[in-house]
């Protein structure tokens, strides 16, 4: 028999459970959107590991930053972290714990690695894993994991102490110049000739076409009247210059945004990658220490273009939206559990190599039981904001655009790590290094699914109406 707490409970309004679990949401004055901006240091100590080996020099500091938007609906909460990745149980804690800190539930929580490969991975169960095996702290430090966590939600909840009011929401774009190329070249057959890499000192690979690639870098600007309070920068590509040993570092696009933050002193500048899973920057980088300002330039160039030629116009909390579709995707038949676990057991591989098979476990698990990601879109005025798991490929990016010719659509990839590459269904059988089982953990049929997912969150209510009103005609 239920008790009479239990049977009270539930018939609460969602409105007072929500508050129950993660605390009241700030409350909104006369429809004002309001702003609470973070900007919080995550940098490893010496011995970290980081993405191919222990932190052995800080170059930069990293760092987790973003904003939470406060308006008619519950809060969202938008974060970019400098790591290389965030999967699985990780993403999900980041997520729980953020929207604990902002009164609001995980499905509006949306954090993105920048996917720099001199910056940590994030994954509590692989990292359990790792640690059960005796080898905590190779590949995975949970401990680095959770201070990061508690830090960011901590700097949230002081935030909300005292939020901004946002009066102007701005939208503004920019052509980048001479940094992103597609990886993929293609032979006359249709198959994958030739990789080429964040780096690349091959004349074919220089000389060859940039390639399938947005060249474009949107801004989005929060204002309270004439001062600029954050802006959200989104572009799509590796952000590799040279990496690898341990230097800790927030590569060229990090250059770019702290350079735009003192451009704009009290404006938090915050980068977001697109759809990068097939774009780098291999056409015009030859891997060398001067090419990174180089490429960090170019960059910041962009961002400051955008943000001079933006269009600005009054916003209300009545402007803001929030659409979830939570996904299960697809998995890669290559999996098998049995052999993945033998090779996380087998004291004879190398840590590096069991960490890997524990990673794919731990998504074969969580995937082959139906797990399900949110995949979300913020519309705000005539932007809207998607945000995707995986190292997605850029024709996603220019699918969701197409989709929505009217509005400004940004796309934030690099969300839960957990899939790995997500590759269009005909690159499954072009080869190159994304389509391959140590890379992509998910089957061709996730083009299917996130196309139709994509379609449904993109589309705003206006759109939907001049679909029917067409589909009339």
């Amino acid at each position: 028999m239920l008790s009479l707490l239990t049977r009270r409970s539930l018939i609460l309004p969602l409105s007072f459970l929500l508050i129950l679990v993660y605390g009241p949401a700030p409350i909104v004055e006369a429809g004002n959107l309001k702003i609470v901006t973070f900007n919080v240091d995550v940098t490893p100590d010496l011995g970290v590991p980081v993405a191919y080996a222990p932190a052995r020099k800080i170059i930069t500091p990293l760092f987790a930053r973003g904003v939470v938007l406060i308006s008619e609906e519950q809060p969202v909460v938008l974060c970019a972290v400098d790591a290389i990745g965030i999967g699985n149980q990780g993403y999900d804690t980041w997520r729980e714990m953020l929207a604990e800190a902002a009164g609001t539930t995980p499905e509006r929580v949306a954090v993105h690695s920048l996917h720099q490969h001199d910056a940590p991975r994030i994954d509590f169960a692989t990292g359990k894993i790792m640690e059960d095996q005796g080898l905590g702290g190779k590949n995975y430090d949970n401990k680095y994991g959770r201070q990061c966590i508690e830090q960011v939600a901590n700097a949230i909840r002081s935030g909300l102490k005292n939020p901004q009011t946002v009066t102007h929401f701005g939208i503004g774009k920019a052509k980048v110049e001479r940094v992103a190329s597609n990886r993929r070249l293609l032979g006359t057959d249709g198959k994958v000739r030739l990789m080429r890499w964040s780096k690349s000192k091959s004349p074919e690979a220089i000389n060859a076409p940039e390639g399938l690639i947005d060249p474009w870098l949107r801004c989005l600007c929060f204002w309270d009247a004439d001062r600029p309070i954050a802006v959200l920068n989104y572009y799509a590509t590796h952000p590799q210059s040279y990496y690898g040993q341990g230097d800790v570092n927030y590569e060229f696009v990090g250059i770019a945004r702290e350079a735009r933050n003192k451009a704009l002193p009290g404006t938090l500048n915050v980068y977001f990658n697109g759809a990068a899973g097939n774009i780098a920057a291999g056409k015009y980088n030859d891997g060398s220490t001067r090419m990174r300002p180089i490429l960090a330039q170019r960059v910041e160039r962009a961002m400051e273009s955008a943000f001079k030629t933006q269009n600005k116009t009054p916003v209300s909390a009545a402007d803001l939206h929030w659409k979830t579709e939570m996904t299960a995707l697809p998995v890669s038949q290559h999996l098998d559990p049995e052999q993945l676990q033998a090779i996380v057991n087998d004291q004879d591989q190398t840590a590096k190599e069991r960490a890997y098979a524990a990673f794919r476990l731990v998504w074969y698990q969580r995937a082959s039981q139906g797990h399900q990601i949110p995949i979300t879109c913020l519309h705000l005025k005539s932007a809207s904001i998607l945000h995707l798991p995986g190292e997605l490929f850029i024709e996603y990016q220019l699918l969701a655009q197409k989709f929505a010719p009217q509005q400004t659509v940004c796309m934030a990839a690099y969300g839960d790590y957990g899939p790995g590459y997500i590759c269009t269904e005909i690159a499954y059988s072009q080869g190159g290094y994304e389509s391959s089982p140590s890379a992509s953990l998910v089957s061709p049929e996730v083009e299917s699914v996130l196309t139709e997912v994509i379609r449904r969150l993109v589309t705003s209510p206006q759109d939907k109406k001049q679909e029917k009103s067409n589909a009339e005609k």
